[in-house]
C-alpha cells in the first residue's frame, strides 16, 4: 500500500500519479486533498506520514508546490524519513542510503514525466544496509531522543 496526498497546488499531479501507480499494480490510499480548493498542506503531510508510521502503508508520496513544506510536516511524525527529490538520482540515494519511507515532490518544480521517473526509481530501489544502516540507526536515535 502507498499513501498519497497533496495540497491544492498538486491536486492534478497527485491524481495523475495515483493512476500511474495503480496501472503498475500498486494499491493506493489517497488521503486527499480532493479538489483545487485551498487547503493547508501540513494536514496532508501528517495524514500520509501517519499511514506509513502506523504500518498501514509501506511508503508515502506527498506533493505540494515545491515539496518542501509538506515534507517538513511529514518528517515531524516519529519514524518518518521523508526525502524531497527533484530527480531520479536523489530518489535512488534516498532509498539506497537513507532508507527513506516517504517521497515528497514539487508540482511547481518538476513535470509529470520527471515525477513518474522519480516515483518509479524510488519504489524500485532497495535500501543497501551496511554502513548506511548505521547512519539510519543514528537518525532513528535522534528521532527518539526528541520525542515528547
Amino acid at each position: 500500500m502507498i499513501a498519497i496526498g497533496s495540497d491544492q497546488a498538486a491536486y492534478e499531479m497527485k491524481s495523475q500519479l495515483k493512476e500511474h501507480l495503480e496501472s503498475k499494480g500498486y494499491k493506493v490510499n489517497d488521503i486527499g486533498s480532493f479538489s483545487e480548493e485551498s487547503v493547508d498542506y501540513p494536514i496532508y503531510g501528517e495524514k500520509a506520514a501517519t499511514e506509513v508510521a502506523n504500518g498501514n502503508a509501506q511508503f508515502g508520496i506527498i506533493i505540494c508546490g515545491t515539496g518542501i513544506g509538506i515534507s517538513m510536516a511529514a518528517s515531524k511524525v516519529p519514524g518518518i524519513r521523508c526525502a524531497v527529490c527533484t530527480n531520479s538520482y536523489m530518489a535512488k540515494m534516498a532509498r539506497e542510503h537513507n532508507n527513506a519511507n516517504m517521497l515528497a515532490l514539487g508540482a511547481r518544480v518538476i513535470g509529470m514525466g520527471v515525477a513518474k521517473e522519480i516515483i518509479n526509481t524510488f519504489l524500485n530501489t532497495v535500501f543497501l544496509g551496511g554502513r548506511h544502516a548505521t547512519r539510519v540507526d543514528i537518525i532513528n536515535k535522534i528521532d527518539k531522543k526528541y520525542r515528547k
